[in-house]
């Protein structure tokens, strides 16, 4: 018994080899408790030491033992059990005795494989270098010959289109007998939304907590009521709580269609009750965080109300299909969905698919460019993704998205259509916190608008999450913000309105920062889309690649 106690022992992991250490202070420790009761991962735990300490304090010194015997914090070296970093403990704790501290010489995905089952994290990719849309500067400024604009007192007009733009010679339009323009007999004008060129990106009701995804939703909705900033949400997989959907809200929302087709059962149904049309609606066929594979909404976060909008039984895994499966290839896919989505809302709603990043994005946009249908084509680059992934499939599968959409626009203008089929670029836009720098080089590379996803949960909900590996729990149920849980007790952390406050903010500092951007380039009233000769880089290789100017 002993031997095997010993091997057991021996076969642990050792603190070093965990991605983060804990540092405790017992001088500063007052034992309340709150760090240990506040961990999501239960990584810490009271515990009771016993320490020999050598004395001399007669005026004779003579070395004396003495043990005694303390209570305190310790780390525990269970692997499923580890240190995430999230700082929980750091926070709540009144006399800064504990934090965790990043640990770069880990051992710890040799060891986070027990059972056979790799690791699966959320998050975001850990690559915590720059990151090619950091790096582009916007070195085209004009002068006295090409007047700038003032940032602050010129009027501006930072807005997008989102549904195919037909050039004028295309328009089925004719002069009547009064003068006036109408439609031709049997025409069909593509719809067409005027949006704000940042949108927030697709997360679902499942993969978000309900005051989270109720504060976005408040956020949103205030922008386009009271500030006038027309921002939209995509809805993610999962489908839309009902009374969204019939009320005159939904038109600032994108309902998402997936491969699992969750909560599209309550959509089709309140078609008829329906008071405004949506936005647009959203096809996916894939993530940036896990290209080609299907989606997952574990059993734990699959509680009454989740059950009831996505038409499921409660407490069962929801496993999204990597393709939709009646359909044989991306082309009859793409055809028929936009088709059927096309003609469920009368031809009055902008439909387009959502893709990863990858190789074979230009085929899909070669598809869509002779389909009359589609609206736009989201492209979703290797850095984007929260959900539940395989930590192989977030660090090492993907297409970054800076050069996806410049490769996909220089298409479109080798077809004359690049001002007529929308890219919208999304993945890792934000992911240092340069929000409407990285949108701006992306519009400039060709974009016609983005979408974020982690830059607004860690803006509006305080994400604890970075590139560190820290925290990404998101897949877990246990998100200790309570951004990314179903667990009562751990979303009624977050305050729905504060959310809604934050959300406000972002988008308003957002478009002050796109003017001081586009305003010395002479830009008020048009985005510069595609105009790359704005930009500049000090990589060689960066430069060849996307075809801007090398400056250094």
């Amino acid at each position: 018994m002993e031997s095997a106690s010993r091997l057991d022992q021996n076969g642990e992991p050792t603190l070093q080899d965990f991605p983060y250490i804990i540092e405790w202070r017992e001088d500063r420790c007052t034992r309340c408790g709150r760090c240990t009761a506040v961990c999501p991962q239960q990584a810490i735990e009271p515990a009771v030491f016993a320490q020999r300490i050598v004395l001399s304090e007669s005026s004779t010194p003579v070395p004396t033992t003495v043990r005694r015997v303390m209570h305190g914090i310790r780390q525990v070296r269970d692997v499923e059990r580890y240190c995430t970093g999230c700082g929980m403990c750091s926070l709540v704790c009144p006399n800064m005795a504990i934090a965790p501290h990043y640990n770069p010489r880990n051992k710890f995905l040799f060891y986070k494989n027990s059972g056979g089952s790799p690791y699966k994290r959320g998050g975001r990719r850990n690559d915590p270098s720059p990151s090619t849309l950091d790096r582009l500067k916007f070195t085209r400024i004009s002068m006295l010959t090409d007047p700038a604009l003032d940032a602050g007192r010129h009027e501006f007009y930072i807005r997008t289109l989102l549904g195919r733009i037909l050039p004028p010679d295309r328009l089925p339009l004719k002069v009547g007998d009064d003068n006036r323009l109408v439609v031709g007999d049997g025409a069909f004008i593509p719809p067409v939304r005027e949006i704000f060129p940042i949108r927030i990106g697709s997360m679902s009701i499942g993969a978000l907590s309900p005051t989270m995804w109720e504060g976005l939703a408040m956020g949103v909705t205030y922008l386009n009521e009271v500030e006038g900033i027309p921002v939209v949400m995509c809805s993610g997989e999962g489908g839309l709580p009902p009374r969204l959907l019939r009320s005159r809200f939904i038109k600032y929302f994108i309902p998402q269609i997936a491969s699992g087709y969750f909560g599209w059962d309550e959509i089709i149904h309140t078609l008829p009750d329906m008071v405004e049309d949506p936005c647009a609606i959203e096809i996916k066929y894939g993530q940036g965080a896990k290209p080609g594979d299907g989606g997952l909404l574990m059993a734990y976060k699959v509680l009454k109300l989740i059950a009831e909008i996505r038409g499921v039984p409660m407490y069962v895994d929801l496993a999204s299909p990597p393709t939709h499966q009646t359909k044989y290839s991306i082309e009859e896919a793409v055809a028929k969905m936009i088709q059927s989505m096309s003609m469920a809302w009368g031809f009055r709603v902008p439909v387009y698919p959502k893709i990863s990043g990858t190789k074979t994005a230009r085929a899909v946009l070669n598809n869509l460019a002779r389909n009359p249908y589609a609206s736009a084509l989201c492209i979703d680059g290797e850095d984007g993704g929260t959900g539940a992934a395989y930590n192989v499939s977030m660090d090492k599968m993907g297409h970054p998205i800076a050069s996806n959409i410049r490769d996909c626009y220089l298409d479109l203008v080798r077809q004359g259509k690049q001002n007529e089929l929308p890219l919208i670029a999304a993945g890792g836009i934000g992911k240092t916190g340069n929000l409407a720098a990285n949108a701006a080089a992306l519009i400039m590379l060709g974009a016609s608008a983005v979408d974020i996803g982690r830059y607004i949960l860690q803006a509006a909900g305080g994400c604890l999450g970075d590139e560190y590996n820290r925290c990404n729990l998101c897949n877990t149920g246990k998100c200790p913000r309570g951004i990314t849980t179903q667990n009562p007790r751990l979303y009624r952390r977050l305050d729905p309105d504060k959310v809604a406050e934050r959300v406000v903010e972002v988008f308003k500092s957002a478009e002050i920062e796109l003017k001081k951007i586009f305003a010395p380039m002479g830009r008020s009233t048009q985005l510069p889309i595609g105009m790359s000769d704005g930009l500049s880089v000090s990589d060689r290789a960066i430069a060849d690649r996307l075809q801007i100017d090398y400056a250094c």
